[in-house]
């Protein structure tokens, strides 16, 4: 069984990225063959900072190796050093609807908030497909607000299977029954383009003054709050802290006399101690960075391997070769 996921380096990582994607995905690497990927060239459909990506595409690479991904059991590579990927979102464009793109919910979603659009951020689900069906993928992990990703994907292989014969595996969706709900510091959920996010690792200053900055309602400390499971700092520290720990603190605030401020300084100390490994391997893979290039540079080598035999199946199925 070959998995298949990627992740966008449009920013720093954050603990939404960390329980929604990079901690199911590193508990993926046993389950069969690996394959994850650093979306850069999905990056480039709103960012547009060259040196801002390279900076977020090392950050990711860093993060992830720090919390735990194994390059020796998992494929882990930069999206832009399979460039056969882009040739295969070519070939897979001209079997494309224009309706199947427009349906997307995506593509609706920024449409309707009225953002202005490029050629790259509609068809990009062309480039997602690519990314899947060039490694021969079977399985796909997403949430279900993503199924719709793969749902394209299978539509795109199987008009281009039935158009041209039998060439692409058809992938599946592996819906997480349980997909962590993080949310941000505003109640929103966590995301970079909020501004709401807690990130991963950085200063401990800077993000001790985040954890204080959830937001609370007006209580007072001594007023029993009944709904003590709906509070932020309860439903973060669900995510960080060990079961009897964010109990004892949910028990505490539903009874009543616990402050909001000494809450939030224990759901910090919580999540400092939960990355502190990660911490620590972090700042060794930041000062041996040629060990972290070779890693990227070994997974493509790998992932090329793959790639261009999916797409030289396809060229010679649609007459290109």
């Amino acid at each position: 069984m070959r998995i298949l996921s990627g992740i966008q380096p449009s920013g720093t990582l954050h603990l939404g990225n960390y329980f929604g994607m990079m901690k199911p995905a590193i508990e993926l690497q046993d389950k069969g063959q690996a394959y994850y990927f650093i979306a850069d060239y999905h990056s480039m459909t709103s960012l547009f900072d060259p040196a801002q990506r390279r900076e977020n595409t090392l950050e990711v690479a860093l993060d992830f190796l720090a919390c735990g991904l194994d390059p020796a059991r998992t494929v882990f590579f930069r999206q832009s050093d399979v460039p056969e990927v882009t040739e295969l979102t070519w070939i897979l464009g001209t079997v494309t609807p224009m309706g199947l793109l427009e349906r997307c919910h995506s593509y609706k979603d920024k449409l309707a908030k009225g953002i202005s659009f490029n050629f790259g951020l509609f068809a990009y689900p062309v480039l997602m497909a690519a990314d899947i069906l060039i490694y021969d993928s079977n399985v796909v992990p997403v949430g279900q607000d993503q199924k719709q990703h793969v749902e394209v994907t299978r539509d795109i292989a199987i008009k281009f299977n039935e158009q041209y014969g039998q060439t692409f595996v058809i992938p599946e969706p592996q819906i997480r029954a349980e997909v962590a709900k993080v949310p941000g510091v505003d109640g929103e959920k966590m995301s970079k383009s909020y501004g709401n996010a807690i990130e991963i690792f950085g200063d401990e200053k800077v993000l001790r003054k985040k954890v204080m900055s959830i937001k609370m309602d007006s209580r007072t400390p001594q007023e029993p709050k009944p709904d003590a499971d709906q509070n932020l700092a309860i439903q973060l520290m669900k995510l960080v802290a060990p079961p009897a720990v964010a109990q004892h603190y949910e028990d505490r605030l539903r009874v009543g006399g616990l402050g909001y401020g000494d809450l939030k300084k224990a759901l910090f100390e919580c999540y400092w101690e939960y990355f502190a490994t990660a911490r620590a391997r972090r700042a060794e893979l930041v000062a041996n960075l040629d060990y972290v290039n070779q890693v990227l540079a070994d997974g493509a080598v790998k992932a090329r391997a793959v790639a261009s035999q999916v797409l030289q199946r396809a060229r010679k199925a649609c007459g290109l070769s």
